[in-house]
């Protein structure tokens, strides 16, 4: 069971994505503008394992709720909906700090597939049950394991989005190597290697807050001029 927070205006499409995440064992709660959607996400309440954003919101988009969800130090998961679906609007979404997205109207049961995979925290993408592959790696004052997508650092123990994983995945499976920004596009965003978009830099921030003494200074998240970026474990 999750906390999930769905950011709707429309009471119809609120109210039936309510019934169907609670038939799934999930604990909802509805957000009718963004300003409440703000609220729910930077308040003291419990913290949301999972948020369904609409884009076309009253009083905030969808796109500054993320931001500033973001901004505070909030990074659960993000599932926006849309009615756009041009690329100029994925891409900023994505951006603003959304994992995923999926344009209106939906398939319900593509909607629940991808709150399953967002919500996934047992096991790394790509190691089979039952592999042997790696379950952590230790690195400087960091250990991330893989099978419940935590990072454990000297500040406390951090949850990671599936995108976040995917990024260090990619990142790691190849130590030491230089890996493209069209590759990590097109393998973690699902995005044309020539897509123009900074998403990769927003994220490669974040995981140089969590895993560097010196986020400014990194020695593990390297930045490689013109090409991409290099992992060194």
């Amino acid at each position: 069971m999750a906390r999930v927070l769905v950011v709707e205006d429309d009471d119809h499409i609120a109210q039936g994505l309510r019934f169907n995440l609670e038939l799934e064992g999930h604990d909802v709660s509805i957000a009718e503008d963004g300003q409440a959607a703000v609220d729910f996400l930077t308040g003291d309440l419990p913290a949301f394992e999972l948020v369904i954003l609409d884009l076309m919101l009253p009083k905030m988009s969808g796109f500054e709720v993320a931001r500033r969800a973001r901004a505070s130090g909030n990074f659960v998961a993000i599932l926006m909906l849309t009615a756009k679906d041009s690329p100029e609007d994925i891409v900023r979404g994505l951006e603003e700090g959304a994992d995923d997205y999926l344009t209106k109207p939906f398939h319900l049961d593509e909607l629940l597939a991808r709150v399953k995979v967002l919500l996934r925290r047992r096991r790394w993408d790509g190691v089979a049950e039952g592999d042997a592959g790696p379950r952590e790696l230790s690195f400087g004052d960091v250990t991330l394991h893989f099978d419940q997508f935590r990072l454990d650092t000297p500040t406390g123990q951090i949850e990671l989005t599936t995108r976040e994983m995917g990024l260090l995945r990619a990142l790691i499976a190849r130590d030491g190597e230089v890996v493209t920004r069209g590759e990590l596009l097109e393998e973690v965003w699902g995005l044309r290697p020539d897509t123009q978009t900074r998403v990769i830099d927003s994220f490669i921030v974040r995981l140089r807050r969590y895993i560097e003494k010196d986020p400014a200074d990194p020695v593990h998240i390297m930045s490689v001029r013109g090409r991409g970026y290099r992992f060194i474990s």
